[in-house]
């Protein structure tokens, strides 16, 4: 293992830069492998930085070519160099000018970190620490100057030129086949934000009108010929842009706006300013290509994006520390937005169904972490579930409890104080104290404390009283490093319900008028009055906080909340509850009552049947049985995925047995009657019929196979089509493989809906599943050096296939160790990513856990091993000292 892997970055170290730029001007030529960049700095020292400091310019893997101050050549004496870094011994103690002339090979840059080829293009990516991989800089987010970018490149080769800002120039080079243009970003921005491309690509664009009544360009730049793909993009950005003004009150500050789709990207996309850099696979979509859930994740990335030029740009973070300040609020942000577009209560399961998933995980492994970390060893490790998801949470949370127009007015004071710096959580917090009169130091605990609370509740009735009481207790388990942990401010939306569906009367002084009680103590009680019967509480309503719950309630006083209940949300969890109580008995051995599975089959039936049609999409949530990640994370310990796959197999035959009749119908009568649309709606009857399909192949394999078989070959749109290929992959024979075969022929020159046929294959949850991925490794369509189809592949089958990749012989932990030790050498950070795959390996019995062990230690002892992977290896391996 590298011995720099140890080396900590705490935030109790901060300290300012010990000087500023104020002026950036870039003149980059464009070439293949030998791309000059020359950067003109106007520094000047920073007066809370160090007096006499020397000035320690960053870099990695970068070659200088020369070094100038105020236009004088630099002697070797007066500075030292390395790929790493530069460093003037005695600058200037007043303003002063530097110019360094760099090369670097963007062809060979595998890491996508800087500036780098995709597919002929260039371009780059810079968060969190890539802008020195283009030229030395003091590449930290508190370092904001103003940019000016010269692009020059072979005009065949690269007829696009954009950078951030607004295009001030432009024009050919006489006699040598290039040309130039030049882009000027009025806006102070950190280097992370810088971005740049040039290549040969199609343009859709249309004119934005902001509420200021300024007329702004957008454009979406893709791979030519895919053009029309790119429409529901560019719709989604033109109602981003007027969501954001009527809700937020955010207008776009710059005369363009412009997206550029690239086919090798290690993240989702990026939101440099005026320039955002996407995955391709969250641009382009057709009814032929994209599922509705792609349609859904283009919509709120976009969002998501564009969101950040106010969270995230015109004001930034400070240092990586606060990362969750700009991620987490934008996570909340474009939520909201998706929630407005769409269904409400459906969009929010399926955040808390992602929370649950990924960073309730998170938060139990050993990679557990504070929302704002106190240190780090490799920042690129801490784009995690915790800083985005829980980060959001926290937002949501602040907002329950403040109510909706406290938080607009703490919104609006924000950006109006930090417009243009690098903030902190304590300058957010301080905006909402402020127009509020709150304390918020306790609520502020959510950003230190790391792991989930647990609150236990019970509940008493007094009949004679007409009085009902509810008691809290809460606690937050212990995570490395903090094994001990303060009571945490948790809002708790609530009500009561009644059990036949009456209006109940209850009165409570401690609940505010918008049904939220604050649970801040260890533990507490809330009282309520003349309450007629007994009721059945719901608890957490919307999912008011980011809390494992546990409730006195019975399966059958939850199923009455399935019934009864006002609140969507809980109506989907208390089947979810009623489902995991049965699934985890089932998976450790224990009896179940044939009575009990009945009941909830029986519920199950009698809401399709009575409110299904409703909100099909909501209905479809509501049938779909807890996951066999969810149901190993409720378990805890001593885990084995056979037999949590065998329960949760064999309720859903339960399940399909019992309402055959009426899912049938429901399959019939959903059927697509026109043209696909995206829309909510839509997309809520698919998600249902395909639901229902599913389920009938659970009960009858027969029929499901040909329900499925037919589907595959008639529907009308990926969504059906892939629907029903997914339940072909739980139904071994020839009638599966034939599909599958089919399914290639057909898309074999569409990357993107192949990374859909591999991510099927990886999930199969057979004997034979390791074997096919690594033939699909050796398929003309896989990449090793492309991050979408390694994730599709490798990344499905260690995240989704339960069963082989945690494989009882440690098969799977064998062949992920390989692939990450294989990746690492190209692209550290996907390389990195794939190894959180092990984050549950403590919870798993004690055969598992040996091999995940020996092959994790595997992985930590490789010499030369990157940065990110030995960080995550070793955080891995570390004994749980505070857990």
């Amino acid at each position: 293992m590298r011995t720099d892997i140890a080396q900590i970055v705490r935030l109790e170290d901060y300290r300012p830069s010990d000087f500023l730029i104020d002026r950036v001007e870039l003149d980059v030529r464009l070439h293949p492998t030998a791309t000059r960049v020359t950067a003109t700095l106007s520094l000047r020292p920073n007066p809370k930085g160090r007096a006499d400091a020397p000035l320690v310019l960053d870099g990695d893997e970068v070659s200088l070519t020369s070094v100038a101050l105020d236009g004088r050549p630099l002697p070797d004496s007066e500075f030292e160099a390395s790929p790493q870094s530069l460093t003037i011994t005695q600058p200037p103690r007043g303003p002063f000018t530097l110019t360094i002339e760099t090369e670097i090979d963007p062809t060979s840059n595998t890491k996508l970190m800087g500036l780098y080829r995709s597919s002929g293009n260039y371009c780059t990516q810079c968060e969190a620490e890539g802008f020195r991989r283009i030229t030395y800089f003091l590449d930290r987010p508190d370092v904001m100057a103003v940019y000016t970018t010269r692009i020059e490149a072979d005009k065949d080769e690269a007829p696009v030129l954009l950078g951030n800002g607004n295009r001030i120039e432009a024009g050919e080079i006489a006699g040598t086949g290039r040309h130039y243009a030049v882009w000027h970003d009025p806006h102070p921005k950190p280097s992370y934000l810088f971005a740049l491309v040039g290549g040969r690509l199609g343009r859709v664009g249309k004119t934005f009108r902001t509420m200021g009544g300024r007329e702004v360009e957008l454009a979406i730049y893709v791979e030519a010929g895919k053009e029309s793909r790119a429409d529901y993009a560019l719709d989604a950005l033109e109602r981003s842009m007027r969501w954001d003004e009527r809700v937020f009150g955010r207008e776009y500050d710059l005369d363009v706006f412009n997206i550029v789709a690239v086919s090798d990207f290690n993240m989702g996309a990026m939101e440099n300013k005026g320039l955002n850099i996407f995955n391709d696979k969250y641009v382009l979509a057709s009814p032929e290509t994209a599922t509705d859930v792609d349609y859904a994740n283009i919509e709120a990335i976009i969002a998501h994006e564009y969101f950040h030029n106010w969270s995230g740009n015109r004001v930034t973070c400070r240092d990586w520390f606060q990362l969750c300040l700009k991620e987490g609020l934008t996570v909340f942000r474009d939520q909201e937005f998706s929630s407005d577009e769409r269904s409400r209560p459906v969009h929010r399961i399926a955040e808390v169904k992602t929370l649950r998933a990924r960073q309730f995980l998170e938060d139990a492994s050993p990679l557990s972490h504070p929302v704002r970390p106190t240190q780090y060893r490799e920042i690129n490790n801490f784009y995690t579930a915790t800083v985005y998801e829980k980060g959001a949470e926290i937002v949501r949370m602040l907002k329950t409890i403040i109510g909706p127009e406290d938080f607009r007015r703490g919104m609006d004071l924000y950006f109006e104080r930090c417009d243009g710096t690098a903030a902190t959580v304590e300058d957010f917090l301080a905006a909402f104290a402020e127009v509020t009169g709150h304390d918020l130091s306790h609520f502020a605990r959510w950003y230190a404390q790391a792991g989930t609370p647990r609150v236990t509740v019970t509940g008493t009735y007094d009949p004679a009283a007409k009085t009902y009481r509810l008691d809290f207790t809460q606690a937050t388990p212990p995570t490395p490093g903090q094994p001990d942990k303060e009571p945490m401010a948790i809002p708790v939306a609530l009500g009561l319900v009644s059990r036949d569906g009456e209006p109940l009367q209850a009165a409570s002084d401690r609940v505010s008028p918008q049904g939220v009680f604050l649970l801040d103590k260890a533990a507490d009680s809330l009282a309520f009055t003349g309450v007629t019967s007994q009721p059945v509480p719901s608890l957490f309503r919307e999912f008011s906080a980011p809390v494992r719950t546990s409730l006195d309630l019975s399966n059958e006083e939850l199923l009455v909340l399935l019934r009864h209940d006002s609140d969507a949300f809980n109506r989907w969890q208390a089947t979810q509850t009623v489902a995991m109580r049965l699934l985890v008995a089932q998976a450790k051995g224990d009896a179940v009552a044939d009575s009990d599975l009945a009941d909830l089959a029986s519920a199950l039936c009698a809401f399709m049947e009575a409110d299904a049609l409703d909100d099909p999409a909501f209905a479809a949530l509501v049938l779909a049985l807890p996951s066999e990640a969810d149901i190993a994370q409720e378990i805890g310990r001593d885990i084995d995925p056979d037999a949590i796959h065998h329960a949760r197999k064999a309720m859903r035959r339960r399940i399909g047995q019992a309402c055959r009749e009426t899912l049938h119908r429901f399959r019939d009568s959903l059927a697509e009657r026109g043209p696909y649309s995206p829309d909510a709606a839509s997309a809520g009857r698919r998600a249902l019929r395909n639901a229902s399909l599913d389920l009938l192949a659970a009960a009858d394999a027969a029929l499901g196979e040909q329900l499925a078989v037919e589907q595959v070959d008639d529907a009308g749109n990926m969504t059906d089509r892939l629907a029903a290929l997914g339940v072909l992959m739980t139904l071994p024979g020839d009638a599966r493989e034939a599909a599958l075969a089919r399914f290639e022929e057909r898309y074999r020159d569409e990357p993107l809906v192949l990374d859909k046929w591999f991510t099927l294959q990886a999930a199969i949850p057979e004997d034979g599943t390791l074997e096919r991925v690594r033939r699909l490794m050796e398929h003309q369509a896989f990449a090793i050096g492309n991050p979408n189809r390694v994730r599709a592949l490798v990344g499905s089958f260690a995240m989704l296939n339960q069963v082989r990749f945690n494989a009882k012989d440690g098969s799977g932990y064998d062949f992920l160790a390989d692939i990450v030790l294989q990746v690492d050498e190209l692209n550290p950070q996907l390389a990195a990513r794939l190894l959180t795959s092990f984050s549950s390996w403590r919870m798993m019995e004690k055969t598992r856990q040996t091999h995940a062990k020996n092959a994790l230690q595997r992985i930590a002892g490789k010499p030369n091993l990157s940065r990110d992977v030995g960080d995550i290896a070793a955080r891995s391996l570390e004994e749980p000292r505070g857990a």
